[in-house]
């Protein structure tokens, strides 16, 4: 089958391409499986070099989100937005609710949160214009709000068991943890694990910011250029996609990664060099599931913020699952995951 001249063209049921004259929307929404139910993911905003690498991330994005809603047990398949932001990433209302009617076109086949660029309180403004998103802020106790927040929980905890895989580690005390990116999710992981005794070494495109948290924690901050290879135990990255090439892998010192970041491996041949080189690898997808799990269960009207922590808990389970069978077959972690996420959703 044709990929449309797209090497990330999955078989996605759909792409829309939308554009809005007066408010200047152009956005891609993406649609790769509604076989368990709604294409939920969410909505990024940023400024692309030109408007392929915004499909391509979008046709990344939406399939990651199928396999990530499949593996965390949601009734809902895979999509994407990404709204294609100029050089100053100027956002008004008019634009966010020109985006909200181009969801509302797709009759409730694509649900969005919040995601890269976009806020809770962005997410009110294009509301007004449909009802098919999630991440509202909600009072206390209840599910969704700030996805970020339970992102970053279940990336500690996975960061917790692949210690104890990579490093037989009991407790985090003394395990150094290299961090890249310490925006929402980064930051929130990088102080739970703070809490637990990690030694910590941060990076950020905004220096000021990790070197803020860094002194916050007692940490390292370090260029951005050098965290990946830092000396570390683990690493996570938690910033963009596509960080792990294979120059990038044969630099890595750590014995495992594990972070929040969505599509880390820039091509699947990735997954086998970390295999390769007898790194421990926390499928991203899987690992950065909480966020989805918050506000698919408030779109859903499933539970509460307990029901949601509950369901977060279970990530690390999950993981030694990938991690068990990686170690019954010989393959990759990474082509493992997507073997049994594939299955579930019947492709």
């Amino acid at each position: 089958m044709s990929n449309w001249g797209f090497p990330d063209f999955d078989d996605h049921e759909g792409v829309h391409l939308f554009t809005d004259v007066k408010s200047g929307l152009r956005a891609i929404i993406a649609i790769h499986s509604t076989e368990l139910g709604p294409a939920a993911g969410g909505v990024r905003f940023w400024n692309y070099a030109d408007e392929r690498e915004g499909i391509t991330d979008a046709l990344r994005l939406s399939r990651g989100m199928s396999f990530k809603n499949a593996m965390a047990g949601l009734p809902m398949g895979g999509g994407k937005a990404v709204i294609l932001a100029d050089a100053k990433r100027t956002k008004d209302a008019a634009l966010l609710e020109a985006f909200g009617r181009a969801i509302h076109s797709l009759s409730g086949r694509y649900v969005t949160a919040e995601d890269v660029g976009m806020t809770d309180a962005d997410m009110v403004t294009i509301a007004s214009a449909t009802k098919y998103v999630s991440g509202l802020p909600v009072a206390s106790g209840a599910a969704g709000g700030d996805p970020g927040p339970y992102t970053a929980l279940g990336v500690y905890l996975g960061i917790k068991a692949a210690a104890r895989k990579a490093l037989g580690a009991d407790d985090m005390r003394g395990v150094r943890v290299a961090i890249q990116g310490v925006g929402s999710v980064g930051g929130g992981t990088a102080r739970l694990l703070a809490a637990d005794g990690a030694t910590l070494v941060l990076a950020d495109v905004d220096g000021k910011r990790a070197e803020k948290l860094a002194a916050e924690l007692g940490a390292e901050a370090i260029a951005t250029d050098a965290i990946l290879a830092a000396d570390v135990d683990i690493v996570s990255p938690n910033a963009l996609g596509a960080i792990l090439t294979e120059d990038t892998i044969a630099g890595l010192k750590a014995k495992a990664v594990a972070g929040g970041a969505n599509n880390q491996l820039a091509v699947p041949e990735d997954g086998h060099r970390l295999h390769e080189r007898g790194i421990l690898y926390a499928p991203d997808y899987v690992i950065n599931a909480g966020g989805i799990i918050n506000v698919g269960l408030e779109y859903l009207g499933q539970g509460d913020e307990a029901e949601v922590k509950a369901r977060i808990a279970r990530i690390p389970a999950r993981l030694v699952e990938v991690w068990d069978e990686s170690d019954r077959t010989g393959e990759p972690a990474s082509a493992v995951s997507d073997a049994i996420a594939r299955r579930l959703i019947g492709r």
